[in-house]
């Protein structure tokens, strides 16, 4: 498989990480470039991790993988979007702003938008691909759009001040359900 090809799946890959921050960066009252690298080595790591899992794993298990992946993703991302919606309207007094995204969520984060990272391991493996080559670039190219996505919330949560958590809630609650659109509608 080229470099290029390569890319191309990692930025595919990386797509949902990339909103995940920016909602992230719209969502954090003070977002500081730590939260950006902190944000890039989970989302990163998890892309890296996962096509090597799915690789490992191989075909044998390929169609549980694929029955369920959309709705695992849609259901943690719209979990963690309510709650982040809810948390907003619980203290009227405060900032809406959240001042940290703890360690659970960002794990959540990164398990929800790596899955389909898993699926395309197995598939790496079928193809009998470099996968330590492969999840490289995945965690690169995941680490790179993560990193930004976040610096590029900030911005846009300047914009919002207040309403910044509902509306990164809410694009968290659209990213899942457009991974669960694209799994079973189209």
């Amino acid at each position: 498989m080229s470099f290029i090809t390569m890319c191309l799946i990692a930025i595919g890959l990386a797509m949902d990480a990339f909103a995940v921050s920016v909602s992230n960066g719209i969502a954090l009252s003070n977002f500081k470039f730590r939260d950006s690298v902190r944000q890039g080595v989970y989302f990163g790591g998890f892309q890296f991790i996962m096509p090597l899992m799915g690789w490992i794993l191989g075909n044998s298990i390929r169609q549980y993988i694929e029955a369920v992946d959309h709705w695992i993703a849609f259901i943690l991302l719209v979990v963690i979007g309510v709650n982040m919606i809810k948390e907003c309207f619980s203290d009227e007094d405060e900032d809406c702003g959240m001042d940290y995204i703890s360690t659970k969520t960002m794990v959540l984060q990164a398990v929800a938008t790596s899955i389909d990272a898993l699926a395309v391991g197995i598939s790496l493996a079928i193809l009998n691909i470099n996968i330590v080559y492969a999840c490289s670039i995945i965690g690169i190219v995941a680490f790179i759009f993560s990193f930004s996505g976040g610096f590029i919330g900030k911005y846009i949560g300047g914009f919002l001040n207040k309403k910044a958590e509902i509306v990164g809630g809410i694009i968290l609650i659209f990213i899942g359900l457009k991974i669960l659109l694209e799994h079973t509608v189209f």
